[in-house]
């Protein structure tokens, strides 16, 4: 197969859609696609919005939902605690054959924070890292400062990068962009979600991620006034580019 049949993504803007359906159809995809009778298939990104609601991940706890309302809670498959979807927030699911693209799950994951961290740039945000805390943060004092965090990951000891994983240091950061992967036979679904402009009240009802008082924020509440359908375009081609073969 040439680089150019290698590389092609399939990308669908899925609108506004329903949680459960979509995840059964990630699902649906990605057995099919795992089949030996079945045609090669192209990499998928689906991009879309969805309503109210809680998902919580293969190590989600009750106790991290202590009031979740008239808002459904979905148990899912994907890694990690709980999170929130809702209007205001892009959700992209890069439904990715690891084997064919030729990096593994590490560096998935790596790709997809640098996508949201060059998403962010484009609209004068700093994106940062956190030691032992998938996704992206931000400073919530300087949101355009440049400044590495000294809570940034670094090459450390077992000792230390479990205490780093343990308990992450959040200290004058909010979360703006959280993702929860599954990888099946190489193949990966579920993805990352970028807070646009969102009612973030319900992120109040649950420790976002499992994490006690992590704030969370959008890009909104840091002073820029971006639509969803211009924030979609500019993380959709940061996803292509950073995903690709």
């Amino acid at each position: 197969m040439n680089l150019a049949a290698r590389s092609a993504m399939e990308l669908k803007s899925l609108g506004r859609v329903d949680y459960l359906p979509t995840y059964a159809a990630m699902q649906e995809f990605t057995t099919q696609r795992g089949l030996a009778a079945s045609p090669v298939e192209p990499d998928q990104l689906w991009v879309c919005e969805h309503p109210p609601v809680f998902t919580q991940g293969l190590a989600g706890k009750a106790e991290h939902i202590f009031m979740p309302g008239d808002i459904p809670v979905v148990h899912t498959n994907r890694g990690g605690q709980v999170t929130y979807h809702g209007p205001g927030q892009v959700v992209a699911y890069p439904l990715i054959d690891l084997q064919r693209a030729g990096y593994f799950v590490k560096e998935f994951v790596y790709r997809l924070e640098e996508a949201v961290i060059r998403t962010l740039l484009y609209f004068g945000v700093t994106g940062h890292r956190v030691g032992g805390a998938p996704g992206i943060y931000i400073r919530l004092d300087d949101p355009a400062g440049h400044a590495p965090l000294p809570q940034r990951p670094k090459k450390s000891d077992a000792a230390e990068a479990a205490a780093a994983k343990s308990q992450p240091d959040f200290t004058g950061l909010g979360k703006i962009a959280a993702l929860g992967i599954k990888v099946s036979r190489h193949c990966t679904y579920h993805g990352v979600a970028l807070n646009v402009d969102m009612d973030l009240e319900p992120y109040s009802r649950i420790n976002p991620c499992g994490y006690e008082k992590l704030q969370t924020v959008d890009l909104s509440t840091i002073g820029v006034n971006v639509s969803w359908d211009e924030a979609a375009a500019v993380f959709t081609g940061k996803l292509s580019a950073y995903l690709a073969p």
